[in-house]
Order: C-alpha cells, then structure tokens, then sequence
C-alpha cells in the first residue's frame, strides 16, 4: 500500500501502527518526485486531493493523511497551514512562532486533527483522529517531530516529544486515524 508521504517520521511512525500485515511504501518507492499540491481549505480537501493526485497518476490504491496543529486562542491556528505556518517548511521557524504568538495567552487548549483518505478502486474513505490537549510554554523532549515539543495531550504531564513512539501512537490524532483504517482495510 503506498503512504502519500516522503516524510520518514510519518512513514515509520504510521508503518509500527499499521504493523507487519501491511508492507508500505512511500512516494519515493514509487519514483513520485511531483511536489503534490495542498491547496484546498480543510484537512479532509487536502488528503483527498493528495491521494487522488497519486491514483490518478500512478493507478495504485493509495492513502494520503493530511494533520495539523488547531490552537483555540488563535482560531484554531495553524490549521492545514501547520507545515507552513511561518512561510518556511522549517518546523523550527514553525514552532516558534506558534510560542511567540502563544506569549500572554492563557488559554492554552489545542489539538491535533488528522484526516485519512484511503482510494482502493477509484472510491474514497475518510478516517479522523484527534488528540486534545494543551500548548505548553517552552520545548520539551526531543522525540517526534513538528510541534511534539510543545503539544502536551490531555491527561499527560509530558509532551509528545518525550513520549516513545509505542506510546504516542496509543494516543495521537494519528494513531487513532489510521486505527480506524487497519480496522476498515481488515474488514474489507
């Protein structure tokens, strides 16, 4: 199955959900070098136009997961600009100003959104996870990747980034996305 994705922390952290029943490959196994456009306005336009994009293309069942980061305060910034919030693909610059935006603020409620689309034979399927929790006011842990560091889920006192993969998965937006997938494909 291919994963609409060159990001290796993606890649390794959806592989270890998904387990050994499903061997993926990513858009570099199937010699993708397009950039694929993200140009629609919600979570659930970008994964379909991201695995749509693939199947079209290369005529393999694929799925394509499109996250970000929502922040109350900030009217559920950065949203599916999460990537690139600052301009930059650099998820440091990002992550940086996500805190400097934050400075003052005492709601401090976030979430993170992700939305599956799943192709098999020309139909689409949606799947969504989330994962509540809070925006802390400094980086913390070194796990992970993106805005893990100052993502604390509900019910934890730490962040992602210091969370192991096994246990991240267990609880993230991710996780519980592609769980409803592994259950849809094993179903199907």
């Amino acid at each position: 199955m291919v994963f609409a994705t060159n990001n290796q922390h993606k890649l390794e952290e959806v592989q270890q959900l998904v387990g050994e029943g499903f061997q993926l490959r990513s858009l570099n196994d199937i010699n993708c070098t397009e950039d694929i456009p993200e140009t629609g306005a919600t979570f659930e336009e970008n994964a379909v136009q991201k695995s749509c994009f693939i199947y079209e293309r290369y005529k393999i069942d694929c799925f394509a997961d499109d996250s970000g980061l929502e922040i109350e305060a900030l009217n559920n910034e950065p949203g599916v600009y999460s990537a690139r919030y600052s301009g930059s693909r650099d998820p440091e610059v990002n992550l940086q100003l996500v805190l400097d935006k934050m400075k003052g603020i005492t709601n401090r409620k976030a979430r993170f959104r992700s939305v599956i689309s799943l192709i098999i034979d020309g139909n689409a399927y949606l799947f969504e996870g989330t994962a509540d929790g809070e925006i802390r006011h400094e980086k913390a842990g070194s796990a992970g990747f993106g805005y893990d560091p100052i993502f604390q889920p509900e019910g934890y006192d730490i962040t992602f980034a210091e969370m192991d993969m096994v246990q991240k998965n267990r609880i993230s937006h991710r996780g519980k996305a592609i769980a409803r997938l592994v259950k849809f494909l094993d179903s199907f």
